[in-house]
């Protein structure tokens, strides 16, 4: 992990939406505008819970908090139903990238299953191609602007399906034409990354990079996998590493009653010294993470979720939103909750951005230059 240049973080007494910001895990059927659901979904005929734009949004975000898994995913069936066309998936793939640049994001990974997509008679390779057409245009509309930013396809298999090898294939034949890696996503627990042994290594003898769901819905055998099935280079959560991470407190039993009574000593397993100490990143969604019960183990709260504990250790941790319309979230609100919750300053801001940038699947030069622009916006803050 590259070092931060800023000497000293100055008071976060400007908006952090300015910020530079690196996203890495961003599902493209999780990040819709409702009012843009409620027009396509009249042009296809789907029938929505709401046609109101703000009571739509406060379904999908009511629905997603309501601790019912099934309602959870009924969330996703209205938002892949109106991406079944050309006109749907290219208007929501422009309007993505639009709404992370209006986040302050430089560069993301834009995640989704092209398998989803194939309702109303599109073949695979169509609908990547008119997802990278849409993608283009957002990055042009953002242009236009006078603004800049960088977008590449995450290109995912569901691991309940039985097309991994299928859509391993697809990832490498668009690899210079806007896919830069793959994923595997859906019922994480029951289905773990052995299941498409066969995919991973394929994309392993095409030098294609993968990143993994792990450590989400299922435990340490799910990130095992991951990595040894999967050969990940990132884990999609991978935030129950920290099951295998001990902390034993003693009383130090000096007498006064301060916080320095209680020492942690902390003891890492095979596994997560393993992935810590070879910087495996960790695509950690802090918000999604406790709507989904990922860190429910842990506590209740934001402030149990060990993001802060991993981050403290020494992990590779970056953060994303996971889904923003589901969550009600941007990365901006994600940098927010953690300076309250934690009390992060803008030098933990700037590392966990560099984490991800560094992260990423572009090639080693672009990497270097977008750590350098990061860099460089946030020492023009002091």
């Amino acid at each position: 992990m590259t070092e931060p240049i800023v000497d000293a973080a100055p008071a976060l007494d400007f908006d952090l939406k300015s910020l530079p910001k690196v996203s890495l895990h961003d599902h493209l059927d999780g990040g819709l505008r409702p009012a843009t659901i409620i027009e396509l979904a009249e042009a296809v005929g789907h029938t929505l819970p709401s046609t109101d734009p703000a009571a739509l949004g406060e379904w999908f975000r009511e629905s997603a908090n309501s601790g019912s898994l099934v309602r959870y995913l009924e969330t996703f069936d209205h938002t892949v139903a109106v991406m079944q066309t050309k006109e749907g998936l290219f208007r929501v793939a422009k309007e993505f990238v639009e709404d992370l640049a209006d986040d302050g994001v430089v560069y993301g990974e834009v995640r989704w299953a092209p398998e989803q997509h194939l309702q109303k008679g599109l073949t695979l390779d169509e609908v990547v191609e008119t997802v990278q057409e849409g993608l283009e245009a957002g990055v042009d509309a953002v242009a236009e602007t006078g603004r800049e930013i960088q977008v590449g396809q995450l290109i995912t298999a569901m691991r309940h399906a039985d097309r991994g090898q299928e859509i391993a294939e697809l990832a490498v034949r668009h690899r210079d034409k806007g896919a830069v890696g793959f994923d595997i996503a859906g019922a994480e627990d029951g289905f773990l990354p052995s299941r498409f042994r066969n995919a991973f290594t394929y994309l392993a003898e095409n030098n294609f990079p993968a990143t993994v769901h792990a450590g989400e819905a299922a435990g340490l055998d799910s990130i095992q996998s991951a990595l040894v099935d999967g050969r990940a280079l990132r884990l999609g959560h991978g935030v129950r590493i920290a099951e295998d991470i001990m902390v034993e407190f003693e009383d130090n039993e000096d007498g006064v009653d301060d916080d320095d009574d209680n020492v942690g000593l902390v003891t890492l397993g095979n596994l997560s010294s393993w992935v810590r100490d070879r910087g495996i990143p960790l695509e950690i969604c802090p918000s999604s993470n406790l709507q989904t019960g990922a860190v429910a183990a842990f506590g209740e709260g934001i402030e149990s979720h060990p993001l802060d504990m991993l981050y403290q250790l020494g992990f590779n941790v970056t953060i994303n939103t996971d889904n923003r319309l589901m969550s009600g979230v941007t990365l901006t609100d994600e940098f927010e909750l953690l300076v309250e919750t934690f009390d992060y300053d803008l030098d933990d801001l700037l590392e966990l951005t560099l984490n991800a940038a560094e992260a990423s699947f572009l090639p080693l030069e672009e990497r270097e230059a977008l750590v350098e622009y990061i860099n460089d916006a946030y020492a023009n803050l002091g």
